[in-house]
């Protein structure tokens, strides 16, 4: 989203809250969602947590004034809820087991916008959930900002927003992050070359 649109959706806001909360979930609920599915690995959690991102954006923005609406960057700030949302989430469930992996019924299909056939599919299929599911064995302190750079497409100044951090220090996370997710990946790569050759 731009910054004039930006500016609009908060203009609604400070003007209407009702109308300008209905258009905010319109122009970032998706993004909301897909950062607390790739976080959490669970369609029917990101949909629970994503409520509850709306709902304690909702009650927070009650309470702001028009001057403070106007002064939102939307998207950082509803992430910056949804991670908070998500951190509390996993401190109630730090004492269960943690989840082995992801059915690939349970994420979205935006590999490709094109047609292909029966064994591109299936090749598909394989590597997203491997994906899926070596990003859900990043600890939490990566994940997230994996997520939010490279699934969500937030700039590593918005990610820093989102994490209360320095920008270094955001970039930092994002390549740790990504560093382990390689290793995690590499395994299973070099059996599958193996087998290959």
């Amino acid at each position: 989203m731009d910054e004039k649109a930006e500016r609009q959706l908060t203009e609604i806001l400070a003007a209407n809250l009702d109308g300008g909360f209905t258009e905010l979930v319109r122009v970032h609920g998706r993004a909301v969602y897909t950062f607390l599915l790739r976080v959490s690995g669970s369609a029917a959690e990101a949909d629970d947590l994503g409520q509850d991102t709306f709902l304690r954006a909702y009650t927070a923005l009650q309470d702001y004034g028009p001057e403070r609406r106007r002064a939102l960057r939307p998207r950082a700030w509803l992430l910056a809820i949804a991670a908070n949302v998500w951190r509390n989430h996993l401190r109630t469930c730090s004492r269960r087991p943690a989840r082995s992996g992801v059915s690939v019924e349970d994420t979205p299909d935006v590999w490709s916008d094109h047609n292909p056939g029966p064994e591109e599919l299936a090749a598909l299929a394989d590597d997203r959930r491997r994906l899926v599911t070596a990003l859900l064995e990043l600890p939490e302190h990566h994940r997230t900002p994996v997520v939010l750079r490279h699934v969500v497409g937030l700039s590593y100044t918005e990610v820093a927003e989102v994490q209360q951090c320095a920008v270094g220090t955001a970039k930092a996370q994002v390549s740790r992050g990504l560093r382990t997710l390689r290793r995690l990946l590499e395994p299973e790569t070099a059996v599958l070359e193996e087998v290959t050759t």
